[in-house]
């Protein structure tokens, strides 16, 4: 059976060492001394690795049953939500005015992390419950919040977004979801939403649907689509719990993984509904929290990684077997443990150099969110912006790409459900397709981001990272082993970029075809930046004699490793770009 150890250290080491969260202007920030998130995330490790890692399994083995209209969850997940929401963890970061405890989403993405690491398909409802409040607290209106916001962030009731329909997915200017306006100011809600995750369960006492849907008369494609909150009971103006609403579940999707999470198909017949912000203002209410949850599914794809990696690890230090070229590691056993061999090394390396830089990135993620929303920094919204489908696509491709290294590091064992690491790499592989799949995350980089602001993000991208270059290219380790890899890989983006600029106007294809390429050279540049800063904050914590020189002394050797290793996939990636989409778009559509 797999187990799951909490990387406190690491987490520390990236909130205080990386981004020294202590000192940072953000308000709220100067609570989050070494103390204080100490405290937080032990309590939320102990929850992660007792109470959630040993239903992990469970989920996925009993998967979630429809019964008479009501899905019933594994073993063990309604008593974990319920220590769950005794613990405040639904509202760890949301305001104190309905019931939240007002900490910053940095420390609410750390905890995250460990709880979906230890029971991804677990922490799913917890996701999804934080995305309906955070688009009901920004659009919803003062009524709308005093009554779902409190019950939620107490954990009484849950939250989920309903987007998709049969006959459409990404292009949700299809929809056909219907809301008729009644004389009472509410909505009839008419139509069949799927893949709703969390969409039925029995662990609350309510569940606070968001719905899209188009009033009709409105206009025709995204422009008239509007935002509906649709609670499974009514609610009383006494805030107590009314009649049935009009909606049900009529099946679950029946999936490769995160079998411990329902994902249903939800009917709306008629159901009362209440607009949420302005009518055929749908799609603005819900990009309010896409940056927020396109971000924690980036962080899925590295949790992923963690919690494979950490058991891969484990067996390659005890599963024996051949001797070490350069000598017997082990003379007194029979053969030597797998970890003395330098392709398992290699293996080991990739996995632990990208669920490092990958939790850097997503915390300096969480870091800009918490300053757009809580000073109103333009700069950090814009470049939070950019980077978004980058963090979603290249940490979730990575992500279940580490899995699968960690799979191949118990050879037949990992191939077993006895090991574990078979449900890893089925659970992460959902993550590189919902909340967009990523394949539309390079196209709306591309398209949309890349563009934004007459291109002054990514501009600004590229001088934050020719500052930090400059700024410490005296330190010569730094510059040898760090600056000058990232100096590289930092112009082929930049070259890129300028080819996006000049091709893609004369042939649009030539970016799109060339948009996944991007998506990966931008993720890996982002990496390489991290993985700098790591090793900077690093050796400034040896040369202060600051404590575990073993720690810090792997942590740049890691860093090194990556820059070596896996930075140079930059120019690969420039070289494919630069191909344009003439061997792309060569064949006929028959011809496939």
């Amino acid at each position: 059976m797999p187990t799951f150890t909490p990387p406190i250290k690491d987490q520390q080491f990236i909130l205080h060492d990386v981004l020294k969260i202590a000192d940072s202007d953000i308000p709220g920030y100067d609570e989050l001394d070494r103390d204080f998130t100490s405290a937080v995330l032990e309590e939320a490790g102990k929850i992660a690795a007792n109470v959630l890692q040993p239903l992990n399994a469970v989920g996925d083995r009993q998967g979630c049953r429809l019964e008479n209209g009501v899905v019933r969850t594994p073993e063990g997940f309604k008593d974990a939500w319920t220590q769950m929401a005794d613990g405040g963890w639904m509202g760890l970061d949301a305001d104190t005015r309905y019931g939240g405890q007002g900490m910053p989403h940095l420390l609410n993405t750390a905890t995250g992390e460990l709880f979906s690491a230890a029971n991804m398909a677990f922490q799913m409802y917890v996701g999804l419950s934080h995305g309906a409040a955070s688009a009901l607290y920004a659009h919803g209106s003062d009524q709308q919040k005093e009554t779902y916001l409190p019950p939620i962030y107490e954990g009484r009731w849950t939250g989920t977004m309903n987007l998709t329909e049969p006959q459409c997915g990404t292009d949700l200017g299809l929809i056909r979801t219907k809301a008729e306006p009644q004389e009472d100011g509410s909505y009839r809600i008419t139509g069949q939403k799927i893949w709703i995750s969390a969409g039925e369960h029995d662990m609350a006492d309510n569940i606070v649907h968001l719905v899209l849907a188009k009033i009709p008369g409105g206009p025709d494609g995204i422009k008239g689509i509007s935002l509906f909150v649709v609670p499974k009971f009514l609610v009383n103006e006494d805030g107590s719990l009314g009649d049935r609403n009009g909606v049900s579940c009529g099946g679950l999707e029946e999936k490769m993984g995160i079998h411990g999470n329902a994902t249903c198909v939800m009917n709306y017949d008629g159901a009362t509904g209440w607009l949420v912000g302005e009518a055929h203002k749908g799609m603005r209410a819900m990009f309010t929290m896409m940056n927020e949850a396109r971000l924690s599914v980036a962080l899925q794809g590295y949790t992923q990684g963690e919690v494979a990696y950490q058991n891969a690890l484990g067996f390659a230090r005890d599963r024996l077997q051949g001797r070490d070229v350069t000598g017997a590691q082990a003379p007194e056993k029979a053969a030597d443990p797998i970890i003395v061999h330098p392709d398992v090394r290699r293996n080991l390396m990739d996995q632990k150099s990208i669920v490092e830089g990958g939790r850097a990135l997503v915390y300096w993620g969480a870091e800009m969110i918490d300053r757009s929303q809580r000073m109103g920094d333009a700069e950090a919204e814009a470049m939070i912006s950019l980077l978004i489908p980058v963090m979603k696509g290249f940490l979730t491709d990575k992500g279940f790409e580490t899995t699968v290294l960690a799979q191949q590091t118990l050879g037949g064992s990992g191939f077993t459900r006895e090991w574990g690491l078979e449900q890893f790499v089925r659970d992460a592989r959902i993550a590189m397709i919902y909340e967009g799949t990523n394949g539309i995350q390079s196209l709306d980089l591309v398209g949309r981001k890349l563009p934004s602001n007459g291109g002054k993000t990514i501009m600004a991208f590229f001088e934050m990272v020719k500052g930090f270059v400059k700024e410490n290219e005296v330190d010569a380790a730094l510059k040898e082993g760090f600056l000058d890899p990232l100096k590289a890989a930092s112009k082929d983006l930049q070259s890129a970029a300028m080819y996006f600029m000049q091709e893609g106007v004369k042939n649009p294809l030539n970016a799109l075809s060339g948009s996944y390429d991007f998506m990966h050279l931008f993720g890996h540049v982002c990496l390489g930046l991290m993985w700098a800063k790591m090793a900077k904050a690093a050796q400034e914590s040896l040369d202060a004699g600051a404590g575990d020189e073993e720690f810090y002394r792997t942590k740049i050797a890691t860093g090194r490793y990556y820059m070596a290793r896996q930075l140079p996939a930059t120019a690969m990636h420039l070289a494919r770009i630069t191909s344009g989409a003439e061997t792309v778009m060569a064949l006929d559509a028959a011809n496939f």
